[in-house]
């Protein structure tokens, strides 16, 4: 039998429970972000985690998993300077970037930083690729 309701996860780590037709897809249907899910949890073991898939923003067919943007609250970014934090990532998501992603942004914040600022910077418009390919239009062109 499946679960009715899936737990959602809101500001630092607040829990609630949304009707599971509220889902768009399963975790089955994107195998891609639920593997950065579950290592970048597994790795940083992060007190916020937001994975976002933006491929349907970017020339790409209709449920691609190719283009992210994730943001990282971890302890384990303590002391760290950006770079070093954004690395951490890379290592842990070596496989998918070695793989189907094409585009990964990140954000890496302490749990300090992110109490001070709990916002996800927005994505830059798609401007490369074959954006201008007549056969290849965005998603949203075509709905």
């Amino acid at each position: 039998m499946l679960p009715l309701f899936r737990l959602a996860r809101g500001p630092l780590t607040s829990l609630r429970l949304l009707p599971l037709r509220a889902c768009s897809h399963t975790p089955m249907d994107r195998p891609v972000e639920s593997s950065i899910r579950a290592k970048l949890s597994r790795t940083l073991a992060p007190t916020h985690l937001e994975v976002r898939n933006e491929s349907h923003l970017h020339a790409v067919p209709a449920g691609s998993e190719s283009h992210f943007r994730v943001l990282v609250v971890s302890p384990s970014f303590e002391g760290l300077p950006l770079v070093q934090r954004h690395r951490l990532v890379n290592e842990a998501l070596r496989e998918e970037l070695a793989g189907s992603v094409h585009a990964l942004s990140i954000q890496a914040k302490t749990p300090q930083q992110w109490s001070s600022d709990p916002s996800l910077a927005k994505s830059p418009p798609c401007m490369g690729g074959l954006k201008h390919d007549p056969g290849m239009r965005l998603r949203s062109d075509r709905e």
